[in-house]
């Protein structure tokens, strides 16, 4: 059965966050509110937690997962950003978007589109998330708790434990957005809107 933690939304408990993180350090996988609705998560060297996540979302090979970053600083470091890229997106950041991009050699491989070697990042504006980042220390792995045959993810913390209890091994109960992330491809060098969210696109298009 997953754990669940009732954390405040503004002020979230470090003794449960911490909990939260030792959990992920020892290869678990969580649910955990963002701005644009539910997440599931875990360690970047989790490759179990990856399929795990494939298997509850059944997700096939050329799904772009995201690195979930702390600050910009950190995520520089996982992908290629031209000036005209760090621009657009810094300042779009934090909020409700993924960008696909360039990986760098410091992404895993098997997290890579297998053709384009992409992958997707996000600074999400969120006080849970950025509290489960400042003590992991890392990227988060991630993807949107989206089950098969919805378009939106999931966004009650109670009903992600009684949907998934024996999937995963923790919920962070939470407030969160309703609305995927908008999602800009710049695999090509320019920005591709493939998902229309809760980020204005505008600056995008």
């Amino acid at each position: 059965m997953a754990r669940f933690f009732d954390v405040h939304p503004k002020d979230p408990n470090p003794r449960a966050i911490a909990q939260v993180v030792a959990m992920l350090r020892d290869g678990g996988l969580i649910a955990y509110p963002t701005d644009s609705g539910y997440a599931l998560g875990c360690a970047l060297g989790n490759a179990e937690g990856k399929e795990r996540i494939a298997t509850i979302r059944r997700l096939d090979e050329r799904h772009h997962y995201t690195l979930v970053c702390r600050d910009f600083a950190q995520l520089g470091q996982l992908v290629h950003i031209d000036n005209a890229v760090f621009r657009a997106i810094k300042a779009a950041t934090p909020g409700s978007y993924t960008f696909i991009l360039p990986a760098t050699k410091e992404v895993p491989k098997r997290l890579l589109h297998p053709k384009k070697k992409t992958v997707g990042v996000r600074i999400p504006d969120h006080a849970v998330v950025r509290a489960l980042l400042e003590e992991l220390g890392e990227p988060l792995l991630t993807s949107s708790l989206i089950l098969p045959g919805e378009e939106t993810p999931m966004t009650d913390g109670w009903q992600v434990k009684e949907a998934l209890d024996h999937q995963i091994d923790a919920v962070i109960d939470g407030e969160c957005g309703n609305e995927p992330t908008t999602v800009v491809d710049y695999s090509d060098g320019y920005p591709e809107i493939t998902r229309h969210g809760a980020g204005d696109p505008t600056a995008f298009e």
